[in-house]
């Protein structure tokens, strides 16, 4: 039998065994399909993180405790002024809307309109900074997250002033040319100018997970109580991780940090920079998705918010500015509608307006972390800043794969280099001078 199937190969097919072909590993091979080495990748990821944790657990033990959690937001917990400081936000709410009726009616001139939103929306950046600096019973992490809200408030607010005096521009506009009976009837259905200036319009918009403000918002038909209920665990089971990752793994490296940093011992300040980069991408990576997708998509389908592009594939990103347009949506469409095209617009050349946005973007994040901790360093400020050159460099000389490494090694190793500066900067400013928490650090 063995004998008769060998007769049936032809003489050709057995002659040749070889073909011109690369290899599979080869860059010009069309071979993408590398799946299993994907999860070998996760796997090692997975066992080397384990190795970690265990060592972790065997030198420091169980670091997570329930009242230090509780004392990051509160010093006493009879007293909430984080909290109350958000309330009072409500006040600048309710000057917006006021101020945009008066202007619908006519009953204030334009230029009068514009001086009082400058003045509501100065306040907003200052009053909160003021209070966090002044009241001492606000914790740095209660005070970036009233700060946060503030500058959140401050950028929906700058929006529905840019989107109302659009729409009266062009009602005025309207007014002067023939009306579209046609047009005004297939908008029957939509809310109008100034139909929009209610109460439950605007807090809708200032509860929604978007920067820009709109008369109209795209509306899911109903809420999915399944799809609800998962983000809701999603974001309790990742915020306890970001936690448990910062008592028991990031707290233990600053810490062992601080006697490098003051000795300046390069190679053990390296070592530990290199030690606390792992934590601290988890966290930021773990944060990514709790905010940006757990959450926002939970206040989104509470509200019946359409609209969920949130982020994009940034993990793909080839150059910095990709992955600055890409991580956060709603920023970016925010910058792009608001202060990018309007600069275009005035004569401001390309350079000029992206280095704006990112000057803009900078202020904003050491006017978070600066305020706060109660003191001044422009680290934040200065790593934004430095986007910009390496922007440049990243799409100048680098290509495909090594841009995507060189946006991930940036987000890996210099997010930590800035959590160093400030933690040892602050550890001089404020318990250098005590001696319990010195010789605790």
């Amino acid at each position: 039998m063995l004998h008769a199937r060998l007769e049936l190969a032809s003489p050709t097919s057995t002659a040749h065994c070889h073909k011109l072909q690369e290899s599979m590993l080869s860059s010009a091979s069309s071979f993408k399909n590398y799946r299993g080495i994907l999860n070998w990748c996760v796997v090692m990821l997975v066992l080397s993180n384990a190795r970690l944790f265990l060592e972790n657990l065997l030198r420091n033990g169980i670091l997570v405790d329930p009242i230090q959690v509780v004392s990051l937001f509160l010093k006493d917990p009879y007293s909430w002024p984080a909290a109350c400081l958000v309330i009072v936000s409500n006040v600048f709410i309710l000057v917006a809307l006021y101020t945009e009726r008066k202007l619908a009616m006519g009953s204030i001139s334009e230029k009068v309109g514009l001086l009082i939103y400058i003045f509501n929306l100065t306040i907003i950046l200052c009053f909160p900074m003021v209070v966090v600096l002044k009241l001492l019973s606000i914790t740095p992490v209660g005070g970036a997250f009233a700060l946060g809200v503030y500058t959140i408030l401050f950028l929906k607010l700058y929006s529905y002033k840019d989107v109302n005096w659009w729409c009266r521009e062009r009602t005025q506009a309207k007014a002067r040319s023939p009306s579209s009976p046609s047009a005004s009837s297939a908008m029957q259905s939509h809310v109008s100018y100034p139909g929009n200036l209610s109460l439950r319009d605007i807090y809708y918009f200032v509860f929604a997970p978007t920067l820009c403000y709109e008369l109209n918002f795209p509306r899911s038909e109903s809420i999915r109580m399944g799809f609800l209920l998962r983000r809701l665990f999603e974001m309790t089971y990742f915020i306890s991780n970001v936690l448990s990752i910062v008592f028991q793994w990031m707290v233990p490296i600053i810490r062992s940090s601080m006697k490098p940093l003051q000795e300046m011992d390069y190679s053990r300040m390296t070592e530990r920079l290199l030690r606390l980069a792992v934590p601290n991408h988890l966290i930021w990576l773990i944060f990514f998705y709790w905010f940006f997708h757990s959450s926002m998509n939970f206040v989104a389908e509470l509200l019946r918010f359409g609209d969920r592009e949130f982020y994009r594939d940034w993990w793909n990103s080839e150059t910095i500015t990709y992955f600055w347009q890409n991580w956060n949506i709603p920023v970016h469409k925010w910058c792009l509608r608001h202060f990018y095209k309007p600069l275009l617009r005035r004569g401001a050349g390309k350079l000029l307006s992206q280095s704006a946005v990112f000057f803009a973007s900078a202020f904003f994040h050491e006017y978070l972390v600066s305020v706060p901790l109660r003191m001044f360093r422009l680290w934040a400020f200065m790593g934004m800043m430095a986007q910009l050159p390496l922007a440049w460099f990243v799409a100048r000389f680098l290509r495909g794969n090594y841009g995507n490494a060189a946006v991930w090694l940036s987000l890996i190793i210099g997010q930590p280099i800035t959590v160093l500066m400030y933690v040892h900067d602050y550890y001089v400013t404020h318990c250098q001078d005590d001696p319990t928490i010195a010789e605790a650090l």
